[in-house]
């Protein structure tokens, strides 16, 4: 393995970990969010609870995905990691509607931005 391969293989698994990260902060900012969202409320609060709970659920799978190393092949890396940014753009939009959520709406973009940096190494 050549130098310029070996750095490659680093930045990716660098990436790889930053995004794993993001999808665990995002999923406890979403979890605790979607807590805090009143069950019986106005049809708002209902809205921010299942999008914060879809977007924990999707960012959890995402990180445990992502540290399987060896089992997984680059395009289901792909489809998943997209899956899971498209999700957390979601998320934020919704959060962006209930005052008080901007942390965890900034908490889905960086998210969403760690994977669309991860992504640009699988192509």
């Amino acid at each position: 393995m050549s130098v310029t391969e070996l750095q490659e293989l680093v930045r990716f698994l660098e990436d790889r970990f930053a995004c794993a990260q993001a999808c665990t902060e995002c999923a406890r900012v979403c979890a605790l969010r979607a807590s805090l969202a009143d069950l019986d409320g106005p049809e708002d609060q209902q809205l921010i609870r299942h999008k914060g709970i879809l977007c924990a659920e999707v960012c959890d799978t995402t990180c445990r995905f992502l540290a399987e190393q060896v089992t997984q092949s680059e395009d289901s890396m792909r489809v998943q990691v997209e899956w899971c940014r498209t999700v957390c753009l979601e998320t934020a939009g919704v959060l962006d509607l209930d005052p008080g959520s901007e942390e965890s709406a900034q908490s889905c973009r960086d998210c969403a931005r760690a994977c669309s940096e991860f992504l640009t190494r699988l192509r």
